[in-house]
């Protein structure tokens, strides 16, 4: 199937980002819509990508943007949900998922690229886990006849600009001496956010990939406990990273989520409940080799520390 031009919904967050930049060497037009242009002209060097600013969950603003496309990707999500319009778990996930189906089917777009969760299902724990998964339900059943789908559910998402890793160097570093971790035994298994984008670029006219589901996994699991240590060793931080028990955690997310900016939630504990492990090898079924966390995490967060920016400076100097 050719792909001329594909609108990216979510195009300017983590994902969405490096999607738009792995396209920048083809010929395909590339339409995101963002509610704030001004914020993001950044990706106006893109070649062929048009910026456009509007509200995703308006559906005269979705026909608009759907006219004239071959495909349509799908990243909007939220990790917490919030009072505003359009940013709680049914909104984002939910509600806004037969939006652009609907959508696509009256602009005759016949591509369809979801990105769900690891770990969605509908008895899954948290509300999160569930929205994700009923999202999910309403993509594979639109599948067939005009429309081509393909999901993806990635365990959690690593790279430059994270809100993983970088959330809790942030936190490490406003710690007093000792960081208090909620659910220190919870698993995962990190994908690197340029395998996400290239599994996504790879499938976008690939017919192989039709009506198919791909569960996304780096090639290690991690303790949360480990991946927080070694975040700490990587900021050059000698805090002491102590993991609560199951009661703490749940006392810990509740208070937590009364904070500004909600830290940590309620429900981001009952998704840590269950374990972030792919039991399918979706990278592998698309040619993908898996990144090593350790390959990339010290570029981002390891030049932080003094002998990681004594190191950059060296190179700047050109010295190094």
């Amino acid at each position: 199937m050719r792909v001329r031009k594909v609108c990216i919904l979510g195009g300017t967050g983590f994902v969405g980002r490096h999607i738009a930049n792995r396209l920048a060497d083809t010929s395909i037009e590339k339409r995101v819509l963002t509610r704030h242009r001004e914020r993001n002209k950044h990706l106006l060097p893109i070649p062929n990508l048009k910026l456009t600013e509007g509200d995703v969950h308006d559906e005269k603003t979705l026909l608009r943007e759907l006219e004239g496309c071959d495909a349509v990707i799908n990243l909007v999500g939220v990790l917490n949900e919030s009072r505003k319009a359009g940013e709680g778990f049914e909104d984002a996930h939910v509600k806004l998922v037969n939006k652009i189906l609907d959508a696509a089917r009256q602009a005759g777009v016949k591509r369809y690229l979801h990105m769900s969760s690891l770990g969605a299902g509908p008895d899954a724990p948290s509300r999160y886990q569930k929205t994700k998964a009923q999202g999910e339900a309403a993509a594979r059943e639109a599948h067939g006849g005009d429309l081509a789908v393909t999901i993806f559910q990635p365990s959690v998402i690593f790279g430059p600009e994270d809100s993983f890793l970088n959330q809790f160097a942030l936190m490490l570093r406003m710690a007093p001496g000792i960081f208090p971790l909620p659910t220190p035994g919870a698993r995962f298994k990190p994908v690197y956010v340029g395998d996400v984008a290239e599994a996504f670029v790879k499938s976008l006219g690939d017919r192989d990939t039709f009506g198919q589901t791909y569960q996304l996994c780096g090639p290690r699991v991690y303790s949360l406990k480990q991946l927080v240590d070694y975040t700490a060793e990587l900021i050059g931080t000698d805090k002491l990273v102590w993991g609560l028990s199951d009661g703490l955690s749940r006392l810990q997310a509740r208070v937590l989520q009364l904070v500004p900016g909600k830290p940590y939630t309620y429900d981001n504990y009952l998704s840590s409940t269950v374990d972030n492990i792919c039991t399918e090898d979706g990278l592998a079924s698309l040619g993908i080799s898996p990144t090593a966390l350790e390959a990339v995490a010290p570029a981002y967060l390891g030049g932080r520390t003094p002998r990681g920016r004594y190191d950059e400076f060296r190179k700047q100097a050109h010295r190094g």
